[in-house]
């Protein structure tokens, strides 16, 4: 598309209108963002945090001792072999007894299927209640770890469907610990036996190992996915000595405007009531495509006036850097098509993308969606800068990201290639599991303020500004949050920029020959009114496109495709049923229909 010059000192002229909310049952009303603030106070959103790094570590993790368990059936894989174990009820102090007098010294249990967590849910009056209370199931053999030496951690970590309980033994809690995990942190197994799941993590390690001599797979996608990227830190030219961490008010100002994925149901009658089909497409390791620049260093502040001096050429410029915006937004008249910036609002939904022609809303947003809503071949939407953060470009995420798509196609390729489909499964859900390291990986530099669980016996005084996630009766299980830690890994810059990106390409992709652009996807170069959802990588349409899929990551896949008319979904429930019938009936009739 040819670039609208970006608009940015006059005030906008018509009266603001009341923002739209696509699927309005969510939005509770406007949020107000954080803003920079003028003078010293404001000189903190320009700052690194002192003395503080990512650096390239000096040590080598250690493999930690891994079973698979199937907590169905009780087959344990470990090593070699498999043993069927009587789990008797499925308390955690069973499934550690058990695990252990058939593998002494084993550290990490994955359940890959049975979920014994939900055992009994019915009795509690949510799924989390039931996850602490099995969590915290009293043993006179087992106790809660507490942790100690490098990257163990402290607790059970309570969460409805993919739950982590540390244990230690009751009589010498300090001879080491065991975790309880599971595999649907990794992947789906989607009914693979543990023999499957267990080669999958070999293959995973063995591709990984091709890239990083020192790989080692930790107890989660995100903490390996950080552990490799440490690994990529430089060791010559500028950013030697590691990536400064940002201060801690400009990492707060990120967390509150960064958002994430884009997640929206458009409702009619923006969309018909009754839809011909819907048909669904999926980005391919979507966010792998994102990581070939991102922003380093501290920013600079690029004021209104600052930005209003510059040259047609110096803002445009400035916006496709890596960049983060404070601008004022103004849907243009004769507006049909999907909102392309998004605004805060309170309730869950945190976000939501007005598309109503006059509509005008304050946000933050990257370069990238800012810049698309300036040139998209459409209309150009009127974008005021109030404010703006602009970084220095570089290549933090590259070298990883290279790496680990390296990893990913060559575990994608033997998913389709090897002759035993036991190993065909094993490498797709390896592939899976590469996913996930990047996904949660990227996600962990985001450093959310910390939360942090634990337990305290019934009667005794809870700690302050908690809160209670459930209660037997012996002990009450809590959590808060904890501020931001002084991670050296903390990096929200980075997530909120790959983030913008990503956001920006579901509605327009361009594919690429070299550095010829070829062609576009994504949701602006379909019809109007045929958009039906947006889910993080993903959209929902009412017909077929013509986009091309190469299986490279970014690119749209179709993944599902129900036939219609069909109702359309009124609730993200509704909308998930249809698209796991979309998906069978696409596997059940094949893509060329």
């Amino acid at each position: 598309p040819v670039a609208a010059p970006p608009v940015a000192a006059p005030p906008v002229a018509a009266a603001p209108a009341t923002p739209t909310a696509p699927a309005a049952p969510a939005a509770v009303g406007p949020r107000e963002l954080p803003t920079l603030p003028e003078g010293p106070a404001g000189a903190r959103f320009e700052a690194a945090t002192t003395g503080l790094a990512s650096k390239r570590p000096n040590f080598t993790q250690q493999a930690r001792s891994t079973v698979f368990l199937d907590a169905a059936t009780g087959d344990l894989a470990v090593r070699d072999r498999v043993v069927r174990l009587d789990l008797g009820t499925r308390t955690p102090g069973e499934i550690l007894d058990a695990v252990l007098a058939t593998a002494p010294g084993t550290e990490r249990i994955y359940i890959t299927t049975g979920a014994p967590w939900h055992d009994g849910a019915e009795r509690y009056s949510t799924l989390k209640d039931a996850v602490a209370a099995w969590l915290n199931t009293p043993s006179e053999r087992w106790t809660t770890a507490v942790g100690s030496g490098r990257d163990k951690l402290a607790g059970h970590f309570v969460h409805q469907r993919q739950p982590v309980g540390r244990y230690a033994p009751a009589t010498a809690p300090d001879s080491g610990s065991t975790e309880i995990r599971s595999m649907g942190e990794w992947f789906d197994p989607d009914g693979a036996d543990v023999v499957t799941c267990r080669q999958a993590f070999t293959l995973l390690w063995q591709a990984l190992r091709r890239h990083w001599d020192d790989a080692v797979l930790m107890g989660s996608p995100s903490q390996t996915g950080r552990d490799l990227w440490s690994r990529t830190v430089p060791t010559t030219g500028k950013w030697a000595g590691g990536y400064p961490v940002l201060s801690e008010e400009l990492r707060g100002l990120l967390h509150a405007t960064g958002g994430q994925g884009r997640t929206e149901l458009i409702l009619p009658p923006r969309v018909p009531d009754r839809l011909p089909a819907l048909v669904e497409y999926d980005r391919t390791f979507a966010y792998a495509k994102h990581l070939w620049k991102s922003p380093v260093g501290t920013p600079r502040r690029i004021t209104a006036q600052a930005f209003a001096a510059m040259t047609e050429q110096e803002q445009t410029k400035a916006l496709m850097s890596c960049s983060h915006w404070n601008v004022r937004v103004t849907v243009p008249p004769g507006w049909n098509h999907v909102g392309l910036l998004p605004a805060p609002v309170t309730g869950d939904r945190a976000w939501i993308y007005p598309s109503e022609p006059g509509t005008t809303f304050t946000t933050w947003a990257g370069g990238a969606e800012v810049h698309l809503a300036l040139s998209n071949h459409i209309a150009p939407w009127r974008i005021e800068v109030l404010d703006g953060l602009l970084f220095e470009d570089g290549k933090p995420l590259d070298e990883w990201g290279k790496r680990l798509k390296s990893a990913w196609a060559d575990l994608t390729s033997l998913s389709r290639a090897h002759a035993d489909e036991r190993r065909r499964t094993a490498a797709y859900l390896a592939s899976r599991a590469v996913r996930s390291v990047l996904l949660f990986g990227l996600g962990g530099f985001a450093q959310r303020p910390r939360l942090v669980s634990g337990t305290t016996p019934v009667g005794e005084a809870l700690p302050a500004g908690v809160e209670i996630l459930g209660q037997d009766e012996t002990v009450v299980t809590w959590q808060r949050q904890a501020g931001f830690s002084r991670d050296p890994y903390a990096h929200p810059e980075w997530a909120a920029y790959v983030w913008s990106g990503a956001r920006a390409a579901l509605l327009d992709m361009k594919y690429r020959q070299g550095k010829e652009v070829i062609g576009h996807a994504g949701a602006l170069h379909a019809k109007p009114g045929t958009v039906v959802y947006f889910g993080t990588d993903g959209i929902a349409l009412t017909e077929r496109q013509p986009w091309p899929y190469r299986g490279e990551p970014g690119d749209y896949l179709l993944k599902g495709h129900l036939t219609g008319p069909v109702e359309h979904p009124t609730t993200q429930e509704q909308y998930l049923t249809l698209r796991g019938l979309g998906r069978a009936e696409l596997t059940h009739t094949g893509a060329d229909q």
